[in-house]
């Protein structure tokens, strides 16, 4: 090996190591929907657990299934726009529950509507007005991201009210009143128009992907070693000729 230069070995230590840090980030993504996956299917086949055992305090490593009563405030509607579930488009409908003798609130999640095809919110159906006994997945809420227009539903003045993301904190600011940490995902009714699907759509980013990108940033970082070592290796000389270390060949006597 030739002494290689300070710069080429500070580029290749730093390439390998970001290299190796997004590889180990893919495989910590894998696992972690591989973790959301076997949740979902356990909470399928779960036993109904009363809502006043895990309102407030729900299992970290699990989605129980409960059973609560209470009523709808049906005029204050959710509509996440969000189309996931078909080529049409769609909204996954909310509804704010009160708990009977609870003093916090409960999103439910009533589903996903098909869209008709307009941009123009599918027609919702009337929520019961009396006390209901509902049955679900008490689960976190959908995931939220960057809203370049601020909160879209405090912009809102009449419900129901539209929003790409949902976050319970802007929920509760916006019906003044404290909710309780998760929503209940309705279970599947077949007289329901709603679609409820207890399983999560990985279809575009599955855990398999995501540990093949993971090979593919540790390929890279073997492929950055073995680049440093060809270019720094030591050529060998001509056979049966020699160069001089300073370069200037010696007079002949």
């Amino acid at each position: 090996m030739r002494r290689p230069a300070w710069w080429s070995v500070l580029l290749t230590v730093v390439g390998v190591l970001v290299f190796v840090r997004l590889g180990v980030w893919q495989l910590h993504r894998a696992d972690y929907k591989d973790e959301l996956l076997r949740r979902y299917a356990a909470a399928a086949s779960a036993p109904v657990k009363a809502f006043d055992a895990v309102a407030d305090q729900p299992p970290i490593n699990a989605y129980p299934r409960v059973r609560v009563q209470g009523h709808y405030l049906a005029d204050r509607l959710y509509l996440l726009d969000n189309p996931k579930h078909d080529s049409m488009g769609g909204v996954e409908v909310y509804a704010p529950f009160q708990p009977v003798d609870q003093s916090k609130g409960l999103l439910v999640d009533l589903g996903f509507l098909p869209g008709n095809g307009s941009d123009k919110a599918p027609e919702l159906p009337p929520l019961p007005t009396e006390q209901q006994t509902l049955q679900g997945v008490y689960q976190p809420p959908p995931g939220t991201g960057l809203e370049m227009g601020g909160n879209a539903l405090a912009q809102q003045k009449h419900w129901p009210k539209t929003s790409v993301y949902l976050d319970l904190d802007q929920v509760a600011t916006d019906l003044h009143e404290k909710l309780y940490p998760r929503v209940l995902v309705l279970d599947a009714d077949p007289s329901a128009i709603y679609v409820r699907v207890h399983t999560l759509d990985l279809s575009s980013m599955p855990p398999a992907r995501h540990r093949a990108y993971a090979f593919q940033w540790f390929t890279f970082a073997l492929v950055a070693v073995v680049i440093f070592l060809w270019l720094h290796r030591k050529r060998r000389r001509p056979h049966g000729r020699d160069f001089p270390e300073s370069g200037h060949a010696d007079k002949e006597i």
